[in-house]
């Protein structure tokens, strides 16, 4: 039987032209065939020319996800372990992952930045945690397990496809050992030198934040040439388990305050600062809703040298742009107003509905508000184990900023 084929509208050709990744429903102008969800599909214009190969999903707004813009190209395990091996070799050579330690904990395969759209592939230490976000790619990720495997013959590949994503895909969430041996509770890894302790169970994400990485860094560099470091008090919003707390400790700040809502992130961090080797009190971890608790820093005058605020993502599309944009303005307004003269803002967002230009009005329509001013220092980005690929701008959602502020 010939491949079920998508019939694209001819004005809505320019994109799959370009080489972007999705098709959505309203781009379609007919199907010749009875495609299954996760079926492959080949894309053709009305006048029959071959466009594009990919997998569908009738019950998503996305309907294709394309592979190939390769008539010739078949997708099959050759291909499956082919896209794998360039996304893997592509990390191996990359010399930014780390600073320095060893490289055991990094983002292996990025979706469609990696030419693989819904899979997700994260590295922590032995093990392999994988995100299968789609239709086609969760009807594939056994074979997509025994490849990894194979590859690179780690002790499990475990998934963590509880996302909200895949319900907009028509799937339940899904979690469970995939390949091999089940992760332990806590996985350490090493991150530029400094020790972390992962859950990959029931951790956000995959665990960690990965994409994090080089900012964190940045974070750590930051007090080093400082004079008056160890009289440094950083508040870090949005604590997690400790990430830019380590850096921040590491770079002689005197404490760090964290703040979170949940007890089991706070208690990790405690132990991820202790394994670095720093001393804190019950008093630099603190339990609450972040808006509330910085409010309260306001109202009883403390103010901090730095203050990070890492926040979940606010905005799951354009659409919850303006909703998300209130959030982001409220919470960097009180940022700006619990800082010292001189002190640093780093603030980001992690909303894909939120462009690198909003987020940046944003933030100065906070500032305004708050009546001071600041400088923007530098731009932050998701590491570069998370590439975007040119064709795909909506890889590009960690945007963050580092000012200056007086």
């Amino acid at each position: 039987m010939s491949e079920p084929a998508a019939i694209i509208h001819p004005r809505r050709l320019k994109a799959i032209e370009r080489r972007h990744p999705w098709v959505f429903s309203g781009a379609i102008a007919g199907v010749e065939g009875d495609p299954e969800d996760g079926a492959l599909v080949t894309v053709r214009s009305d006048a029959g020319k071959f466009l594009a190969r990919g997998y569908w999903n009738s019950r998503s707004s996305i309907r294709l996800r394309l592979l190939t813009w390769d008539e010739s190209e078949t997708i099959d395990e050759g291909f499956w372990r082919a896209r794998l091996q360039r996304a893997i070799q592509a990390r191996a050579v990359d010399n930014r992952i780390h600073q320095h330690g060893t490289a055991n904990a990094y983002r292996l395969v990025n979706a469609e930045n990696d030419g693989l759209p819904g899979l997700v592939v994260d590295r922590y230490g032995d093990w392999l945690v994988m995100q299968a976000l789609t239709f086609g790619i969760d009807a594939r990720k056994a074979q997509i397990a025994a490849i990894l495997m194979d590859l690179l013959n780690p002790a499990g590949v475990y998934e963590r496809s509880d996302v909200d994503i895949r319900q907009k895909e028509g799937l339940p969430p899904s979690m469970g050992v995939l390949a091999g041996q089940p992760p332990p509770d806590l996985i350490e890894i090493d991150e530029n030198g400094r020790r972390f302790l992962v859950d990959v169970w029931r951790g956000h994400k995959t665990g960690f934040y990965l994409d994090q990485r080089e900012n964190r860094a940045i974070v750590g560099d930051w007090f080093r040439w400082d004079d008056q470091a160890q009289e440094r008090v950083v508040l870090n919003a949005f604590a997690y388990t400790g990430g830019f707390a380590v850096y921040a400790l590491g770079s002689l700040a005197q404490r760090v305050i964290n703040v979170d809502s949940s007890t089991d992130a706070l208690a990790l961090a405690r132990q991820n600062i202790a394994l670095n080797g720093f001393a804190t009190s019950d008093e630099d971890f603190v339990e609450g809703d972040v808006f509330e608790v910085l409010r309260y820093y306001r109202d009883t005058g403390r103010q901090f040298d730095m203050i990070i605020l890492d926040p979940p993502k606010f905005a799951q599309s354009p659409q919850q742009a303006e909703t998300a944009a209130r959030g982001y303005k409220d919470i960097n307004w009180l940022g700006f107003r619990l800082l010292k003269p001189g002190g640093v803002l780093v603030t980001f967002s992690c909303s894909g509905g939120v462009s690198e230009d909003l987020f940046q009005k944003i933030v100065f329509g906070a500032l305004i508000d708050a009546g001071r001013e600041a400088q923007i220092v530098r731009r932050l980005f998701q590491a570069s184990d998370h590439p975007v690929a040119l064709t795909f701008p909506e890889g590009a959602y960690l945007k963050g900023l580092l000012c200056r502020v007086w």
